[in-house]
């Protein structure tokens, strides 16, 4: 065991389990769950983390009935003929010595379909449709959907459940006033509100006896307007103690909440008093989440009395060894997530299988193969950004001698500029740990090296892999050459200092996070937890921080700003620029560059925007001479990532690409 994570992989019982560790995969969709035909695929991805040595697994919600499943299609676990379906998730996992337990979850006014439910007929701002308010009897047939489902999982195998009582779903919508308007039992008072709750909560412990563990996920911070305020929920986590839970996994926040609660944004840990309070008010053990990524973080909260187990949902996304790793003492060759949602979240919400930007196996076991190559290569990967790493690798992993080029001082290519953008700081963390991965495996690093083609041919390499990356494209106006005119590279890597008026030309991802690191000032400090809560009011009316500069972006598209950006993120970016008074103009002109500004036109209307400097982000072309050079020698060359296609900047597929190329060839 590491002594360095001692509290944290330190057994624990829950009720009559005893888990070897503390640390919980947490419940996330993948969707798979309405998929029965795709359980094995689905059996597979957690009996990888179940092998990685996590203490429990809790799976994505499944409905108890019809009307509370998540999405216009199947995604219920209701009927016996479907216990077959699940043992091949529960076997899978017990196979690899793992327990697991079934998150029951009625999603209430959340349900995308038609015929969502809720206490009271009140629509959800993040929902086109309104709920039907459930009647009496409904709401009792509702309670012993909960109880059948607990018992049909009993069937199945596993070990045990967890009653979905966070984050603004069904329950949620009993005990908040926000949503609950009823006059009869189920409504008026906190004890009539968490009727609900309690009564599911009775229901599901008297099918499930004494053996099996039932979990019960309370909000710790609901951060929204009449929501269950502090005293109330610690009022309700004894309620539910006494009602027969086993332990509390805590969540935060409902989703039509303005507060971010799990994006990169949020620093490490943010919420973990609230956790505290919780387990002070209990005799049963409590889980902390929410953006607690990191194992010597995970350790603190364990150690300090701040939880007894820490629940980690992504983080198993991004490594499933991540315990196994700690338990060896290796925890630093963890793969971490850099919380972007960009495969995750992002996928679930646009109906994809969910996988992980830094993780491509991630859902996709099935498509690499694990056995050492048949005859080991000698292989060049030409540039190491995300792409050559994820490359390098893979084809490490299988065997293959690698040795990885890179021009510039440091791996990590555009990872590396990204990561000084305010609440992409993770982005600098997964480097580090890419570095330590290339050093285990004995991959030749070999910064600071620009080799021509000539020189590389008589290396003699078996297969050449191009991942030279994308430069900025230029902008061809008059004045373009202005000394004010700079590409964002130059600002996010420091070699320029911006001015006290900046233009931003472009409106893409790179142009928002540009703007964000002009407006915010680039002192590089991380949040901490206090000037977070301040400015997103998580205790009291947000607390905006002043610009540090005038920042102007510009595009030539019209329509609104931000579209491109992640489903699950891009709000909370959008939100910040307009609070630090950033202006937008689209649907543009760009005339010329002077001593005055930028000038524009706008709807045959001249306008001069004057600009200390001008940041050009429109774009990238690829780099791509090297491969068209060595391909003329008759060189074996594969290409990945922006060198293949610059596009929009996509490190999904750049990682994706070379992580499938490495573990291929």
């Amino acid at each position: 065991m590491s002594a360095g994570h001692a509290a944290l992989l330190q057994p624990l019982r829950i009720g009559a389990i005893l888990l070897p560790n503390r640390v919980v995969m947490g419940s996330m969709h993948t969707g798979l769950e309405c998929h029965p035909e795709r359980f094995d695929e689905l059996g597979r991805f957690y009996a990888e983390r179940a092998k990685g040595g996590v203490g429990l697994i809790v799976t994505g919600g499944f409905a108890p009935n019809f009307a509370g499943r998540m999405k216009n299609e199947p995604g219920t676990f209701e009927r016996r003929d479907q216990v077959g379906d699940h043992r091949r998730i529960t076997e899978a996992v017990h196979a690899a010595g793992g327990r697991i337990l079934l998150q029951i979850l009625h999603s209430g006014r959340y349900g995308y379909h038609p015929a969502i439910v809720a206490p009271s007929a009140i629509q959800s701002p993040i929902n086109r449709d309104a709920p039907k308010a459930l009647t009496s009897a409904e709401i009792e047939e509702t309670i012993a959907a909960y109880a059948n489902t607990a018992s049909l999982a009993m069937e199945a195998g596993y070990d045990g459940v967890e009653v979905m009582g966070s984050e603004g779903y069904l329950i949620s919508q009993f005990l908040a006033t926000r949503t609950n308007l009823r006059e009869d039992e189920w409504g008026g008072s906190l004890e009539n509100r968490a009727r609900f709750p309690l009564r599911v909560v009775a229901a599901v412990r008297s099918v499930l006896g004494t053996g099996p563990i039932l979990s019960y996920r309370i909000s710790a911070l609901e951060l929204i307007e009449g929501g269950l305020d502090e005293d109330e929920t610690i009022w309700l986590a004894r309620e539910v103690e006494k009602a027969g839970a086993d332990c509390l996994s805590t969540g935060i926040g409902w989703h039509e909440s303005k507060v971010p609660t799990i994006a990169g944004t949020v620093p490490h840990g943010a919420f973990s008093e609230a956790t505290r309070r919780i387990k002070e008010a209990v005799s049963i053990p409590v889980t902390a989440s929410n953006r607690i990524n990191l194992p010597e973080d995970a350790e603190r909260l364990v150690a300090d009395g701040s939880a007894d187990l820490i629940s980690m949902a992504r983080p198993f996304l991004a490594d499933p060894a991540f315990v196994n790793k700690m338990k060896d003492g290796e925890a630093g060759l963890i793969n971490i997530c850099i919380a972007c949602n960009q495969a995750c979240l992002d996928h679930y919400f646009t109906d994809q299988v969910i996988s992980c930007l830094v993780n491509p196996r991630a859902a996709r076991e099935g498509e690499f193969d694990e056995a050492p190559a048949p005859e080991p290569k000698r292989i060049a990967v030409m540039g190491a950004g995300v792409a050559g790493i994820a490359a390098a690798l893979e084809a490490g992993r299988r065997g293959h001698y690698v040795t990885l080029y890179e021009a510039a001082p440091d791996i990590g290519g555009q990872f590396t500029l990204a990561a000084q953008v305010p609440g992409k700081e993770d982005y600098g963390l997964a480097i580090e740990g890419f570095r330590r991965q290339l050093a285990a495996l004995g991959i030749q690093v070999r910064t600071g090296h620009r080799i021509g083609s000539e020189a590389l041919g008589r290396e003699n390499y078996d297969d050449v892999i191009i991942s030279t990356g994308v430069e900025p494209r230029l902008i061809d106006i008059p004045g373009a050459d202005d000394p004010r005119v700079v590409g964002y590279s130059t600002i996010l890597d420091g070699s320029v200092t911006a001015g006290e008026r900046v233009v931003v030309i472009g409106a893409g991802g790179i142009g928002h996070d540009v703007a964000l690191f002009l407006a915010l000032g680039e002192d590089g400090e991380r949040q901490t937890v206090s000037e977070f809560e301040e400015r997103w009011g998580v205790r009291g009316a947000p607390r905006l921080h002043p610009a540090r500069r005038s920042v102007t972006m510009v595009k030539r598209s019209p329509g609104s700003f931000g579209r491109t950006l992640g489903k699950s993120t891009g709000w909370i970016l959008r939100q910040e620029l307009k609070d630090l008074g950033v202006r937008q103009i689209a649907d543009v002109t760009y005339l010329k560059i002077d001593a005055e500004g930028l000038h524009i036109s706008i709807k045959d209307r001249v306008e001069v925007l004057p600009a200390d400097t001008i940041v050009v982000c429109a774009g990238q072309v690829s780099v791509s001479r090297l491969a068209e050079e060595l391909q003329a020698r008759g060189q074996n060359v594969h290409v990945i990532g922006g060198a293949k296609l610059a596009g929009e900047l996509d490190a999904k597929r750049a990682i994706y690409e070379g992580a499938v190329l490495g573990n291929r060839i």
